[in-house]
């Protein structure tokens, strides 16, 4: 939990900003990146020795030039978070546009495969090192108005079980991250009494970080992912149903 150099992509605000603002005062040499170089200056400024890196996650050009800047300046780089992601709603019941599905997809299945594919042989010379993939409880319990979305981190999920297989003989250690409902600016700060707040999320997930499970879930939502197999539509129809008699305020 110390003593590593470790790059988050979608740091500047969020679960992403609180994980590097958290690993920071760990005394980790952390490197964030994201979209917008105002705010990736306004939190190194806040965390003074954090880097800060800009990278279009959705852009595979963006994802080399970062990658071969990391592997030359931080050589014992040895832990990559990929955070970054996009929340839009849609309406599976209808049209949903194409271009908006694509953009999902992309930011939050291509860019951690991207993003990994472009560092995993420099994290396999360390000695040690931590890929985590940030999911999130809708991969196991999709939310019927996030339906890419869900598919999305369904898919991540998945995913991270190959890599996790595949990287079984290496140096290098794949966690999952799978947030419940948190109070971030992801789909808009609601205060919703629903939603986690961000420090106790942050504070608990560090907490389990520090252990040597493979998945890190929060105690809130440990039932949800406990599955109960055949239960599974009941248990979805029922939530989803919940939500809509209950929706997140806009």
């Amino acid at each position: 939990m110390t003593g590593n150099t470790i790059f988050i992509t979608g740091a500047t605000s969020g679960i992403g900003r609180g994980l590097a603002e958290a690993f920071h005062k760990l005394g980790n040499q952390v490197i964030i990146a994201g979209r917008r170089r105002a705010l990736l200056d306004e939190v190194a400024a806040a965390n003074p020795g954090m880097a800060a890196l800009e990278l279009d996650i959705a852009d595979p050009t963006s994802i080399a030039f970062v990658a071969d800047k990391l592997m030359r300046d931080y050589p014992r780089l040895n832990v990559l978070i990929n955070n970054a992601g996009i929340m839009p709603f849609d309406d599976a019941s209808g049209v949903i546009d194409d271009s908006v599905s694509q953009k999902i997809l992309t930011t939050n299945l291509l860019g951690p495969i991207r993003m990994t594919s472009a560092l995993i042989e420099h994290l396999k010379r360390q000695p040690r090192a931590t890929i985590i993939n940030n999911t999130s409880v809708l991969a196991y319990l999709p939310l019927a108005t996030t339906a890419v979305y869900s598919a999305s981190k369904a898919a991540l999920h998945s995913y991270t079980l190959s890599q996790r297989f595949m990287l079984r003989d290496t140096s290098v250690r794949v966690q999952e991250i799978a947030p419940p409902w948190v109070n971030t600016d992801l789909v808009g700060k609601t205060n919703d009494p629903r939603a986690m707040p961000l420090s106790s999320f942050i504070a608990e997930t560090i907490e389990k970080l520090a252990g040597n499970d493979e998945e890190i879930v929060v105690d809130a939502i440990m039932a949800i992912r406990d599955n109960p197999g055949r239960g599974e539509h009941r248990l979805i129809n029922d939530f989803n149903a919940a939500m809509i008699a209950n929706p997140i305020p806009a």
